[in-house]
């Protein structure tokens, strides 16, 4: 399949995935009716930019081998009709990444959270090992120029498994179309209500993801996870179950430090969470060969996915790092880290609701208590993202209610989520900004200089 067309090509996985073919010689087109940065420029370096926005059914020829459906394409997308037309094979990326590696070893990542930072960690240690492997990952790593590869040589493929549907075509979970031989899941918290109406109907999401591990292959668990623990001791689960938790540590001024059979291993990332990502990750890396001598060598130097935990500043009493957290459970156990981590400092915490569950009805009130560790507590949204969304507006008293704290400062103007901060600081302080949005395309760097002044 030398001649691959992307519909929807902007997407944060689909342009990685046509960079990683065209660098494979591949002869990659695309399009889309919506290209925003990064992906614009880093398509256009390689003159993979479409010509124009929008979609062009006349460009769909039989010349091609094969088309990949973004998520951001419907199904009436009239590209796809007239592939269909055709008689062109059509694929979610998903499914065309297994395509491409279902004669390798297939790890694959799966959980509400941490699954990015996981896929990362063990993405690190196999570069470090010098393993040749495959890989798709959500998140930019320092080293990294594109988060896809595909080769004819590895035997490997590591894999971050979303929950979310792939295509208007595959109306599955792309992690139901992987297949793995190794499968992680890391926790599992209700996301995606859009689609997963019920917290069982998402559970249900992850039996089935079970279900899908390869006769023969294993499943890496976090114990720490009652209800990830639940359903991988479930009898119908025929995998070999590799459980996991916390692994023995010590916290030195503001340092993590592993207690391990081979001596103290200081960490560049820090937190339960992490901790736990790293032990499932070690698990994984063992499975692959990688021995725990070798494994904690290399991650001693891993310094986090990109937005996970990332320090954006850092003076004398002074430190500001943003968070991609935005559910509930991924909000509360970034914030409890970095209490754990820093205990006699102030801690402001600022979050934005920007996810269609953030900001429904139904779910805002899973909220409750989880910017309780903070000192200083700031929640932002945008009524124009509410209004995108298609859901009713949100007084700031019912996001109060949600959160079940009466302190809890609540703003939808960027500027005054900068006075709110500017307020915040005094003696010695840790700012945590969190959001999977930009908060109104608030000056996060100015922002960081300001705490740290």
């Amino acid at each position: 399949m030398r001649r691959v067309h992307f519909i929807a090509i902007g997407g944060s996985a689909m342009h990685n995935l046509a960079i990683a073919l065209h660098r494979q010689g591949f002869d990659v087109t695309g399009s889309d009716d919506e290209i925003f940065e990064p992906s614009r420029s880093r398509l256009d370096r390689l003159g993979l930019l479409p010509d124009k926005l929008g979609w062009h059914p006349e460009d769909i020829t039989s010349g091609l081998d094969a088309v990949i459906l973004g998520m951001h394409a419907r199904r009436d997308n009239p590209e796809l009709r007239r592939a269909q037309e055709l008689g062109i094979p059509v694929y979610s990326y998903p499914s065309y990444f297994y395509e491409r590696t279902k004669g390798k070893t297939r790890v694959v990542i799966g959980g509400s959270h941490g699954k990015t930072t996981i896929t990362s960690m063990i993405v690190h240690v196999l570069r470090h090992a010098d393993v040749e492997f495959d890989y798709l990952v959500g998140a930019q790593l320092d080293g990294f120029d594109c988060m896809v590869r595909l080769s004819e040589s590895s035997r490997v493929a590591i894999i971050e498994g979303d929950e979310y549907l792939a295509s208007a075509l595959d109306q599955v979970p792309k992690f139901h179309l992987y297949k793995p031989d190794i499968a992680l899941i890391s926790g599992i918290a209700w996301d995606h209500i859009n689609v997963f109406k019920t917290f069982e109907s998402y559970v249900d999401q992850f039996r089935r993801f079970i279900a899908c591990i390869e006769p023969g292959g294993k499943l890496v668990h976090c114990a720490e996870d009652d209800v990830v623990n639940a359903i991988a001791q479930e009898p119908e689960v025929s995998a070999q179950r590799i459980p996991y938790g916390i692994p023995k540590h010590r916290i030195v001024d503001g340092v993590t430090i592993l207690e391990t059979a081979h001596g103290d291993v200081p960490l560049q990332v820090f937190g339960r969470h992490n901790l736990m990502n790293l032990e499932g990750a070690r698990h994984v890396c063992h499975l692959l060969g990688i021995g725990d001598k070798e494994f904690y060598a290399s991650i001693s130097t891993f310094l986090g996915a990109a937005k996970r935990l990332e320090k954006l500043a850092e003076a004398p009493g002074r430190i500001v790092f943003k968070d991609f957290a935005h559910s509930p459970s991924k909000l509360k156990a970034t914030l409890d880290a970095v209490r754990e981590q820093f205990p006699q400092r102030r801690l402001v915490a600022c979050m934005e609701l920007h996810t269609y569950s953030s900001l429904s009805e139904g779910f805002i009130d899973q909220y409750a208590g989880c910017m309780d560790a903070a000192d200083r507590a700031v929640v932002f949204y945008d009524p124009h993202a509410v209004q995108l969304k298609r859901l009713p507006p949100i007084p700031v008293e019912r996001v109060k209610k949600a959160f079940a704290r009466e302190d809890l400062l609540v703003h939808n103007d960027p500027i005054a989520v900068m006075g709110e901060v500017r307020r915040g600081i005094g003696g010695d302080s840790v700012l945590l900004m969190m959001s999977s949005g930009n908060f109104g395309g608030l000056d996060l760097q100015a922002l960081s200089e300001a705490f740290t002044a």
